[in-house]
Formats: C-alpha cells, sequence, structure tokens
C-alpha cells in the first residue's frame, strides 16, 4: 500500500475521529504501520497483517481515545503489545510523555527498534509487570491519564490502572461489546481502588467494529496494599 492510499483509506474515519492530522503524521503512522507487518515475520507481535484492516482495527481504533487526552501530560499504556493505542496516540501528542509497559519483552524490542528510526522524544518504553512497576515510587501515581485496550477483565483492569494515576486523572479501558457484565462486577473494585465510573462513550467505527470507552476518574488515593504480587489481580479479582 502506497502513502495515497493509506491516507485515502485512514480519512474514512476522520470524521469519527474529529482530529486534524498532519502529513508528519500520516506519515509516522504509515511507518509504523508497515514496520510492524514487516517485523511480524519475525517477531509475533499482532494477528492482523491486512494493511486495511490494520488501520481500521489498530490505527483508528487506538486514536479513537485521542480526545481524552486533551489536558493531559502524562499517559501510561498498560499491556501495550505492539504499541496500541499508545505509539498512535503518542504520534497525535508529541508533546505529552508516554510510558508504554508490557510483560512480553519481545513485542518492546519490536517497538524500540521501529523508534530508533521515528525518534519519537519523551517516550519510555518498559519491560514490568503493572503489579510490580505501581508499587514503584517513581511510577505510582504519577500520571494523568492510564489506558489499556482489551487486556482483561475490568476488576483486573482497575488494580493495574488506577495505582497509577493522580488523584484527578483517569482511566480508560477500550473494551468491546460485553462490557456491561464486567463492568457491574467491577463496582466495589473501582471504589476500593479510589476510582468512579464518569461516563461510558461508544464509538461505532464500522458496521462490525463498535468500540466502548470506559472513563473512570481517581478520586482518592489507591491504598498502598494495591496492586497486590504478581498474578493476584487476575487470579483473585477483588469482590
Amino acid at each position: 500500500m502506497k502513502i495515497e492510499e493509506f491516507i485515502n483509506v485512514f480519512d474514512k474515519y476522520k470524521s469519527i475521529l474529529n482530529i486534524n492530522i498532519s502529513d508528519e503524521q500520516y506519515n509516522e503512522l504509515y511507518y509504523y504501520m508497515n514496520n510492524i507487518i514487516k517485523w511480524n515475520e519475525k517477531v509475533n507481535v499482532t494477528a492482523i497483517t491486512d494493511e486495511k484492516e490494520f488501520i481500521e482495527k489498530h490505527l483508528v481504533d487506538s486514536i479513537t481515545v485521542n480526545k481524552y487526552l486533551k489536558n493531559s501530560n502524562s499517559i501510561i499504556d498498560i499491556g501495550t503489545g505492539a504499541g496500541f493505542p499508545g505509539i498512535p496516540l503518542k504520534i497525535m501528542n508529541k508533546e505529552k510523555k508516554f510510558t508504554l509497559v508490557d510483560s512480553v519483552g519481545k513485542k518492546l524490542k519490536v517497538i524500540e527498534n521501529i523508534n530508533e528510526n521515528m525518534n519519537l522524544y519523551n517516550l519510555e518504553i518498559i519491560h514490568a509487570r503493572a503489579e510490580e512497576l505501581a508499587n514503584n515510587i517513581k511510577y505510582r501515581e504519577k500520571y494523568d491519564v492510564s489506558v489499556t485496550r482489551a487486556v482483561s477483565n475490568i476488576t483486573t483492569l482497575m488494580e493495574y490502572m488506577l495505582p497509577f494515576i493522580k488523584v484527578d486523572g483517569i482511566a480508560i479501558c477500550m473494551k468491546g461489546p460485553n462490557y456491561e457484565s464486567e463492568l457491574n462486577e467491577a463496582k466495589k473494585a473501582i471504589e476500593i481502588l479510589g476510582g468512579k465510573l464518569i461516563k461510558i462513550d461508544k464509538i461505532k467505527i464500522n458496521e462490525n467494529i463498535n468500540r466502548n470507552i470506559i472513563i473512570i476518574k481517581k478520586v482518592k488515593n489507591t491504598p498502598a496494599k494495591f496492586p497486590r504480587k504478581q498474578g493476584k489481580p487476575l487470579k483473585e479479582p477483588i469482590k
């Protein structure tokens, strides 16, 4: 796919995203897509290798949450995988600090390699488990926003996300169609961990893809005992 076709495909979604994209940003998104697909031949970082599908399900989907970053300066992407939503959001917000975290080191090595040529500054890439990193004073309650995309159930995600956020910051959970039962089960965890449900936005990307964006505000400090040790938030979610 040439850059002209890439832009034509992407532009179909600009009205959904309600965003202006510069030539430089188009070029960077295009470069990132091509290199992820190329690297995927060596290291399995994504199941999506069709370019049009990649634009839709990785790039456009990631940027659906861009509007929530308007008043933030620091963002942490937990479980970033191949850099989604973190890298597309970073491309759209060059001035903001981004931290990308994942427990799978080989995926982060791919991001680091690609970024050697992109040179996205103020970008930190960390190989760690969220449970461990959130107990590090350097990262605990230091971010305006934490974001995740399809990482785990909402109860577990709250224990991963809320400890990183400052009071008055927000957690953004990007979920698919079955979020309602998860959210209902997560009510106690949200309260215990210092959060409050603010809103749920529904975005229709196309006939087959609906994105549900759950916004949790941090209203008080997370108790020091959270997050619990490795594996506990997933195996024994707060009830």
